[in-house]
């Protein structure tokens, strides 16, 4: 199977609602996630380097590394069956003023927290993004999911000390 590696961008507002896409595209067609794209790996690019790239194309913003705060990664090992994942989660420090405009990928919209968990989310991003998220500032997560055919296992593979 394919291992991808990706990175996930968390965008507020001013008035603190975060920035999802509702993607047009597979994987997640029709669903609400965080922006975010692969690692140009064959260029080398890293986690960091990927996050600036991303949120140039995708919400047209110019990021310096400060800007950027890693607090997580998931590792999906056979997800939907045909790849392995590992998403570097990162919070964006500056807030954004507007919507950005709609891509190829989907078009935006701001929510508040309380709101995103009856969205049409995918089911993993229920059980191991937004859990996650929720506890960014007990400091960095690492978490593994195998997809197995009957059961998902999750565990915690980092945890703040």
């Amino acid at each position: 199977m394919d291992f991808k590696i990706s990175c996930l961008l968390f965008a507020k507002d001013l008035r603190s609602r975060l920035l999802l896409l509702q993607r047009k595209k597979t994987p997640n067609q029709g669903l609400w996630s965080p922006p975010g794209g692969k690692l140009e790996m064959s260029v080398g690019e890293s986690p960091v380097e990927c996050a600036i790239r991303e949120a140039q194309e995708e919400l047209d913003i110019l990021l310096a590394e400060e800007d950027l705060q890693l607090f997580g990664y998931v590792s999906e090992k056979n997800y939907e069956g045909n790849g392995h994942w590992l998403m570097f989660l990162f919070d964006i420090i500056p807030a954004i003023n507007e919507i950005p405009k709609e891509i190829n990928e989907g078009h935006f919209n701001f929510f508040d927290r309380s709101s995103i968990d009856n969205l049409q989310i995918p089911s993993t991003d229920s059980k191991l993004v937004w859990p996650f998220y929720d506890k960014r500032k007990d400091g960095f997560w690492g978490i593994r999911a195998n997809f197995g055919s009957k059961s998902t296992k999750i565990k915690v593979e980092a945890r703040p000390i």
